[in-house]
């Protein structure tokens, strides 16, 4: 869940643009509404139920009848809300609704079907038209055709204000100091269309043209009309001329492409015209007395059907707050704190799909079952395991298409490296435990590890193995440079493979190049030592944190001990017993070093453009595979993105990935970051995942996923969709070392893919579990009569 952050409230208000405090500083009365959207619209009619005797004006600049869309989907979760709040409102939509469940894909010529899914839409229009009435029953201002007076001058003529005005909100461009709004256009264009003919189902289709890729998303939304939506990339668009068409010339184009879904039939527009999307984001959403919602806050991506959801549920959570909180200003913080971790959480799922659809060429050669899965699955919000509730025979059909035996879910296929078979795809992720004497692993890994090994995963991987003394990050780091680790190392693998049978351990070796020489990570992460540190080396001699320790930059001769240091250390691990090598090339590590920009500076044969920056990596994983046993599998773990300006992109990383693929890696373990201090993560649920996703279907290389997966279900959802081929999952680890049995038991799994130790297995049923009720509605209205209308026979 994301924090608001500071300053959230918006209490702090220019002199020049609104000099004056807000005339409401407890319940407003006076409100202006900007924008008379569904959101606008809602938001009126609730605070007019809440209090008859507020005076609240809706100013929208339009006709009544003028919209620019046609369909609106709406979820029961959403419905609810409006049941719950309004009843007549709800009525009077529930009469208008087109309800269906299926979803069609259409891909190369194949159609499949998935069900269970649950929509229900209306015309915008008809919607509007039904807020409109709502609006004028209750006593609601009105006025069409009107360009809303100055924002600041509404700020200072009422108490509240709302700005419901869209994308391009000129509230939020009046005040746009304070709400620091960013907006981001994207690659793919698209065009708002309709069909006078009801389509039997939620229809995406894949055109394969001479042009490129071109797709369609289309929906009913009444008995005889379907809202069609074309889209395409932006170089796709210009190839094809849709650039020199006009809208008539653009209508009669779709129509032609997408002939079949349309059985032939034509499309009509509505002053549609081709568009980029514009995702918003706003720092804050009040200032004063003035608060955003809808699209003027936020946007998310029309691929997951969110923008008149979001706008209808922030109305009603801003009508609950300001019933809920006598003053103002605690209204509009509460307001924002309640609304915006759901709104990040649905703006990442819009960014997954979005990101999906522009990428959709990456999948065409997907089988047509497995690309309709990823595609439901695009979001992350649908996931294997609800969609199996929904659909068990589609589900399944595309479990049997990826080989899944009967009853076995994806997690539980072996997958083959080289003369290794994982028996399941689960990875145990290398964790850092800081926990070595000397570099020698000790009783705390024999447990650390073996526990994990007994607890079922396919693979579990060391923390990252240091090859040199001054290779350390801390004191405290395991290393592989003598004997005598090798040695502690060999009877850690010996107990994996005798006490937990068919669980592979690997090794990942590294150097910690600039960032090491630190504290442990309880002491200080990323903090110097205060005594007893060691010299530094890197690709350049760039601290790794301002006011930090430079590193001296590593000369030729350097360079061929380091590679030295690494084949030592990687024929050492053979004779330890490791039956997988990972290279960590990532998070800022010495070689890491040497493949991003922001880190190597250097103008010799090793710095410039990318080629030169992975000469260094390349020559120490041709020396480790040279040494390493042929039957065994190598990897190699990067930073596919270092979340800074500058740094290495999404592109990098798969010419990194398919330089590595060509010299003999077998799988790429695609992480991302900790390349650089001041780096800006994207933080999320499976947020690194989709850079594996594009490594493995662009260089078509296995991967390895990282990054915030949590769930059985989330590691189902990547594997059967082919964003990736194995799981790495580090936390969870943690909190529970038997994470892959418990997800077996969870799953009523008890095939190959999985062993209980004997001496566990009277846990492998999930124990009992008391009842937790579901939540109850947000906003509800007691007391409140369900029309102004006098009661019959009264």
């Amino acid at each position: 869940m994301l924090s608001t952050p500071s300053g959230a409230r918006g209490t702090a208000r220019s002199a020049t643009t609104n000099p004056h405090p807000p005339t409401g500083a407890t319940d407003p009365l006076r409100v202006a509404i900007v924008g008379g959207g569904p959101g606008g619209l809602y938001a009126a009619a609730l605070l007019k139920r809440l209090r008859p005797d507020r005076h609240v004006t809706v100013w929208e600049r339009n006709a009544p009848d003028d919209t620019f869309g046609f369909g609106v989907v709406l979820s029961d979760e959403t419905l609810g809300g409006i049941e719950h709040a309004d009843p007549e409102v709800y009525i009077a939509l529930q009469a208008e609704f087109v309800r269906w469940d299926d979803i069609d894909i259409v891909h190369r010529g194949t159609r499949h079907t998935s069900g269970g899914h649950g929509f229900a839409a209306l015309g915008r229009r008809r919607l509007l038209e039904i807020l409109h009435d709502r609006c004028r029953d209750l006593g609601v201002e009105l006025r069409f055709r009107a360009e809303a007076p100055d924002p600041a001058r509404l700020a200072e003529t009422h108490d509240l204000v709302i700005a419901a005005d869209g994308v391009h909100s000129t509230t939020r461009a009046a005040f746009a100091d304070v709400f620091r709004p960013t907006v981001t256009s994207h690659r793919c264009r698209y065009i708002w269309l309709a069909a006078d003919f009801a389509l039997d189902a939620f229809r995406f289709e894949i055109a394969e043209t001479e042009h490129g890729v071109m797709q369609l998303h289309g929906y009913p939304f009444s008995a005889d009309a379907s809202t069609v939506i074309v889209e395409m990339r932006e170089e796709v668009w210009r190839a094809a001329g849709f650039d020199e068409l006009d809208e008539t010339g653009s209508v009669e184009r779709c129509a032609k492409i997408f002939a079949d879904a349309l059985g032939g039939r034509p499309l009509r527009s509505n002053n549609s015209a081709w568009t980029t999307f514009r995702t918003v984001v706003n720092a804050h959403w009040s200032h004063g007395n003035v608060v955003l919602i809808g699209d003027a806050a936020h946007t998310a991506h029309f691929s997951i059907g969110s923008g008149t959801k979001l706008a209808v549920e922030d109305a009603l959570a801003l009508a609950a707050c300001l019933s809920e909180h006598p003053a103002l200003d605690d209204a509009l913080h509460a307001y924002e704190a309640e609304r915006r971790p759901v709104v990040a959480s649905t703006q990442r799922a819009a960014r997954a799909s979005l990101e999906w659809f522009e990428n959709v060429s990456l999948y065409l050669h997907q089988p047509p079952r497995q690309f309709a899965f990823n595609l439901l699955t695009r979001s992350r919000r649908v996931t294997h395991d609800n969609l199996r509730l929904r659909d068990a025979r589609f589900t399944g059909s595309v479990e049997s298409g990826f080989g899944c035996p009967p009853g076995t879910p994806p997690m539980f296929t072996p997958f083959r490296l080289r003369g290794l078979t994982l028996r399941n795809r689960v990875v145990v992720s290398p964790m850092d435990m800081y926990s070595a004497a000397d570099g020698v692993p000790g009783d705390f890994h024999l447990v650390h590890l073996g526990a994990r090994a007994l607890g079922g995963a396919g693979l579990v991987m060391t923390e990252m193995v240091c090859v040199s003394p001054e290779g350390r990050i801390t004191p405290g780091c395991a290393g592989l440079w003598s004997g005598r680790q090798a040695e502690a190392w060999r009877r850690i693998t010996d107990f994996v493979h005798t006490r937990a049978p068919g669980t592979a351990v690997g090794v990942q070796l590294g150097h910690s190049g600039r960032k090491g020489s630190t504290k442990l990570m309880w002491e200080g992460m990323d903090e110097p030592l205060d005594d007893g540190n060691w010299p530094l080396v890197a690709a350049s001699p760039l601290p790794y944190k301002p006011g930090g320790r430079t590193p001296r930059e590593l000369s030729r001769a350097q360079l061929t001990d380091l590679r030295e240091q690494f084949t030592a250390a990687a024929v050492r691990a053979a004779r330890a017993g490791f039956d997988l090598l990972e290279l960590h090339c990532a998070h800022g590590y010495l070689l890491s070093g040497f493949l991003s920009p922001l880190t190597n500076r250097r103008t010799d044969a090793y710095g410039g453009s990318l080629e030169k920056r992975l000469r260094f990596p390349l020559e120490v994983f041709d020396a480790v595979r040279a040494v390493w046993p042929g039957d065994r599998p190598m990897t190699v773990r990067i930073s596919a993105t270092d979340w800074a300006e500058g740094g290495t992109t999404a592109e990098d990383a798969v010419a990194l990935a398919r330089a590595f693929a060509e010299h003999g890696a077998d799988a790429i373990d695609v992480s991302t970051g900790q390349v650089v201090a001041d780096e800006e993560p994207e933080f999320g649920r499976s947020y690194q995942t989709p850079f594996a996703d594009r490594v493995r279907n662009e260089v078509r290389v296995p991967v390895i996923a990282v990054g915030a997966i949590s769930s059985w279900d989330d590691v189902n959802s990547l594997i059967l969709a082919g964003r990736t081929d194995l799981c790495a999952l580090a936390r969870p680890h943690l909190y529970d070392p038997h994470w892959t049995l418990h997800a077996a038991a969870e799953q009523g799994y008890e095939g190959p893919g999985v062993a209980w130790p004997p001496q566990y297995r009277a846990g492998s049923r999930p124990p009992r579990t008391g009842r937790t009720d579901a939540p109850k509605p947000r906003l509800t209205l007691p007391g409140l009569p369900l029309a102004e209308a006098p009661v019959p026979g009264a």
